[in-house]
């Protein structure tokens, strides 16, 4: 468990972020491979059908892993506190909610596969491989929850490293397991999905054990667990917001998807295999802001809110440094890095995806700038209006833009509508960040020194 109260904040909130960074690029690393191994062994229709289905698992977990962020900022101020008896409780609280309402969302997500792939547009030549993948990676996304809301616990206390660790081996045995699924027993895109749920179900069971075994205020006796509906209420007031703007942010790539997909098969694997490489690229803004969360957590509920200002500013110096490296190696060597996912005579899809790249990376400097102030008022326990910024960003502004310059400037409209989006939401976030008001949003009061 990390103290973020007390050091230079700079380096704190670096030496934090940095396991969380790749363990990020481990998780992300699981779709890339599978993506790699799909569209270079299956071909583009399997690269589209796979990148097709992202969308729809997106949506189905970005509202319960909002709301376990919210438990991790939750944990945090308690821990900042130094209230373990409130962690303990807000640990079993998490649980319980993640493991629940997996339930819920396998049923769903396996009765609704059908229309919501025809309420996308999804080429017919796409269906039978699309459904299959995505029923297969439904079943097991309780195995998904386990490990994100464990990590997340572990982080709100402090600890970065340890969900690293079992996510550095999830990835190993992922990357054996898609080998061996895809071209020895030739299973096509189910094995990907079969190789993704046994890797992620190893990184659930190990981490819980992990916690179980050295954290002495977690109790895993499950029938001595309660569900304490004070701590959820603060989770879900904190966590809702987040999560209905990750679940509108899944619902406007579907909507993204749906113009996409009436541009034909190469294009759709186009854009999923630069998207791809595109999620990869944003992570180090992301897991920076993420830090940047913890880290405002703790010093919020200590009540020094002078580190705050300074973490803030730290955090995006190193977020805009590594944006500004990674785009400049995405416009460079934007066709080599296309080949990783489809074969070299695949012109077209390689064509359209380094336009894509082009466009997008162009402005991840500003992406980084818009995350990192959400990320610092989410740490505070204000989520309301970085909701309200990121749906305005994006179904006032991306999506409308989406439909109106694809129908001009065919696919190119639809990459242009990104970075207005993104420029959108930075600006207003700052303006909202010079109001101060993120400052009364805290859950907790510090406990005064003796």
């Amino acid at each position: 468990m990390k103290d973020l109260t007390v050091g230079r904040e700079g380096k704190i909130i670096f030496l934090f972020a940095m396991p969380m960074l790749l363990g990020q690029l481990f998780q992300q690393f699981y779709s890339i491979v599978d993506s790699a191994i799909v569209g270079k062994f299956l071909g583009k229709e399997a690269l589209a059908a796979v990148g097709a289905s992202f969308p729809m698992i997106f949506t189905m977990i970005a509202l319960m892993i909002g709301i376990a962020s919210g438990g991790m900022v939750v944990i945090s101020q308690y821990f900042g506190a130094k209230d373990m008896v409130k962690v303990k409780k807000a640990t079993e609280t998490i649980y319980i909610f993640m493991f629940a309402s997996s339930i819920v969302l396998t049923v769903l997500g396996l009765l609704f596969v059908d229309p919501i792939f025809r309420l996308t547009k999804l080429p017919v030549e796409l269906l039978p491989m699309a459904k299959t993948y995505i029923r297969i990676y439904i079943s097991g996304i309780v195995l998904f929850f386990g490990y994100n809301g464990t990590a997340a616990i572990l982080r709100g206390m402090g600890d970065s490293k340890t969900p690293l660790y079992f996510l550095i081996v999830s990835t190993v045995v992922n990357i054996i397991l898609v080998f061996l699924f895809v071209l020895v027993f030739k299973w096509g895109v189910a094995g990907a999905a079969y190789a993704t749920i046994i890797a992620q179900g190893g990184a659930c069971i190990t981490s819980m054990i992990y916690l179980h075994r050295t954290h002495e205020i977690i109790n895993f006796n499950f029938r001595q667990w309660s569900f304490d509906w004070e701590i959820f209420r603060a989770c879900f007031r904190i966590g809702l917001p987040t999560g209905l703007q990750q679940t509108f942010v899944a619902l406007g790539m579907m909507a993204l998807f749906s113009i996409v997909n009436t541009f034909g098969t190469d294009v759709v694997a186009a854009f999923s295999a630069a998207g791809r490489i595109d999620s990869i690229a944003v992570v180090p803004a992301m897991v920076f802001a993420q830090a940047l969360s913890s880290f405002v957590g703790q010093n919020m509920g200590a009540g020094k809110i002078d580190r705050v200002k300074k973490g803030l500013i730290a955090t995006m110096l190193m977020s805009w440094a590594a944006s500004l490296v990674i785009s400049a190696v995405l416009i460079i060597f934007r066709s080599h890095i296309m080949t990783i996912f489809t074969n070299q005579n695949e012109t077209e899809v390689i064509r359209i995806g380094g336009e894509y790249l082009t466009i997008v990376t162009s402005f991840y400097l500003v992406f980084a700038t818009m995350f990192t102030f959400s990320g610092m008022m989410r740490g505070a326990g204000d989520t309301v209006i970085p909701m309200f910024i990121t749906l305005f960003a994006l179904w006032l502004i991306r999506i409308p833009l989406a439909y109106f310059l694809s129908a001009r400037i065919g696919e190119k409209g639809i990459w242009w509508a990104v970075p207005i989006g993104w420029t959108a939401g930075m600006i207003l976030s700052y303006l909202y960040y010079r109001t101060g008001r993120w400052k009364r949003k805290v859950i907790v009061q510090p406990i005064p020194e003796e």
